[in-house]
C-alpha cells in the first residue's frame, strides 16, 4: 500500500509539469499556425497586386546601402542624447535655480516641439545666423553643418530630454535610506552619486534606453526628409523615381522590421540580464 502511494503522489507530481509542457507546445504550434496565415496573406496581396519581384531584386542592394548610415546615426545620436538625459536629470533634481530652470527649460521645450521641426531648423535655421552681416568667421563653423552631424544633433537633443525622465526615475528609485547611510559614512553629495546613486540606477535606467534606441532608429528616418543617403531616403528617392512606391516602401519597412527586431531581442536579453540578483525565481523582487 505505501509503496504504490508513493507511486501514485510521484506521478502527480509529474501531471502539473507534463501538463504545462503539452500546453506550451500547444500555445506554440498555435503561434506557428498564425505566422503562416500571415505568410499567405501577404504573398497572396503580392500575387494579387503584381509585387514587381524582379524590380526589387534590382534596387535592393541599393536601398540596403542606406542601412550603415541609419545605424550610425542612431549610435551617435543615443551617445549624445544619453549624458544630455543625466544632466538633465541631475538638474531636475537640483534644488539650485542656475541647474533647475535650464533642465526645465530644455526638457519642456524640446518635448514640446516636433522632432522634424528641429532637424529642418538646425540644417536650415542656424545657418541662417551665421551667415548674417557682422556674424564671426568662426560662428559659420559651428552652425553650419552637414545633414549627417545635424540629424545626429537633433535626434540627440530630441530624446535626451524624453530620456532624462528615464533617468530622473532611475536616480529616484534608490532609497534614502542608502543615502543617509553614504552621508554618515562622511561621504560628499558626489561621491554617494558616483559610488551608491547611479550604479544601481542604471539598472533601471538602461532597459527603457533599449526602447527609446529602437524608436530613434526609426525616427531616423525623419532625417532622411533633409535630405541624407540613408535607408528612408533611398527607397522613397527610387520609388517616387520609378512609380514603384509600393515596393521601395515595403522593402525599407521589412528591413527596419529586420533591423529593430534584432536590438528588440537583445534589449530582451539584456532586461533579464539586468534583472538578475533583483527578481528571484518566480518573479519576486528582493
Amino acid at each position: 500500500m505505501q509503496v504504490e502511494s508513493s507511486a501514485h503522489d510521484a506521478t502527480a507530481a509529474r501531471v502539473p509539469g507534463g501538463w504545462r509542457a503539452r500546453a506550451r507546445s500547444s500555445s506554440r504550434l498555435k503561434l506557428l499556425g498564425v505566422y503562416v496565415a500571415i505568410a499567405a496573406a501577404a504573398v497572396w496581396i503580392a500575387t494579387r497586386f503584381g509585387l514587381d519581384v524582379h524590380f526589387i531584386r534590382e534596387w535592393l542592394p541599393y536601398i540596403i546601402k542606406g542601412v550603415p548610415l541609419t545605424l550610425l546615426i542612431s549610435v551617435a545620436a543615443i551617445a549624445l542624447a544619453i549624458p544630455l538625459a543625466l544632466f538633465g536629470a541631475l538638474g531636475r533634481l537640483s534644488t539650485n535655480a542656475l541647474f533647475n530652470a535650464p533642465a526645465n527649460f530644455y526638457v519642456s521645450f524640446v518635448r514640446g516641439t516636433p522632432l522634424i521641426v528641429q532637424i529642418f531648423f538646425i540644417y536650415f535655421g542656424l545657418p541662417q545666423l551665421a551667415l548674417a552681416p557682422g556674424s564671426p568667421p568662426w560662428l559659420q563653423k559651428v552652425l553650419i553643418l552637414n545633414i549627417v552631424t545635424a540629424g545626429i544633433l537633433a535626434l540627440g537633443i530630441n530624446y535626451g530630454a524624453y530620456m532624462t525622465e528615464i533617468f530622473r526615475a532611475g536616480i529616484q528609485s534608490v532609497g534614502h535610506g542608502q543615502l543617509e547611510a553614504a552621508h554618515a559614512l562622511g561621504m560628499s553629495g558626489r561621491q554617494t552619486m558616483r559610488r551608491i546613486v547611479l550604479p544601481q540606477a542604471i539598472r533601471v535606467i538602461i532597459p527603457p534606453c533599449g526602447n527609446e534606441f529602437i524608436a530613434m532608429l526609426k525616427d531616423s528616418a525623419l532625417v532622411g526628409l533633409a535630405g541624407t543617403q540613408e535607408l528612408f531616403f533611398r527607397a522613397s528617392t527610387i520609388g517616387r523615381q520609378t512609380a514603384h512606391g509600393f515596393e521601395t516602401f515595403a522593402v525599407a519597412a521589412v528591413i527596419y522590421w529586420i533591423m529593430t527586431s534584432i536590438f528588440s531581442f537583445f534589449q530582451v536579453r539584456l532586461e533579464r540580464r539586468m534583472a538578475r540578483g533583483f527578481v528571484r525565481e518566480g518573479g519576486h523582487a528582493h
